[in-house]
């Protein structure tokens, strides 16, 4: 593995969990009617970090390899949606944007799982459980669009 390319994955990732610093739940969010499954709060940076260190890891491991054009495109698709959820969800309180952004990276997780697995399978396994986690964050999304209709989002 090359440690500059994870140094370089892994400071994209820490600018992305910016935004889940600088657009934190809060009251707002603490309000919001949610399914009994949701994961306690303390739970949400502990498993991003985890997250976040596995898919520089993995991204590192198929960074030097060759053949990686479509497997890195996908890992900066993932990034770029994984950056804007939490201003669109958290910031603007637009809980129906923030699920199609939530599709968007579903989609570029499924598919960095795809293209790693096809270049290094333990890259592929590092990326495993971040689709498992976009699924049960998808799936309390739309649940949390379901139990509040009347939600109003912020007006700029």
């Amino acid at each position: 593995m090359d440690w500059t390319l994870f140094g370089i994955f892994l400071a994209a990732s820490g600018a992305a969990a910016m935004t889940g610093a600088v657009f934190k739940p809060g009251d707002w969010y603490l309000t919001l009617s949610k399914p009994d499954w949701t994961p306690p709060n303390f739970m949400f940076p502990l498993v991003w970090t985890c997250l976040y260190i596995a898919s520089s890891v993995a991204a590192a491991r198929v960074g030097s390899l060759g053949g990686n054009g479509m497997a890195l495109a996908f890992w900066s698709m993932q990034i770029a949606f994984n950056t804007l959820w939490s201003p669109v969800f958290f910031g603007l309180h637009r809980l129906k944007a923030a699920l199609v952004v939530m599709l968007g990276l579903w989609l570029a997780v499924f598919g960095m799982l795809i293209t790693f697995w096809s270049l290094d399978w333990v890259a592929g396994l590092l990326v495993a459980p971040y689709l498992l986690w976009v699924t049960i964050a998808g799936l309390l999304n739309l649940s949390v669009i379901r139990r509040n209709p009347g939600m109003v989002p912020v007006t700029l």
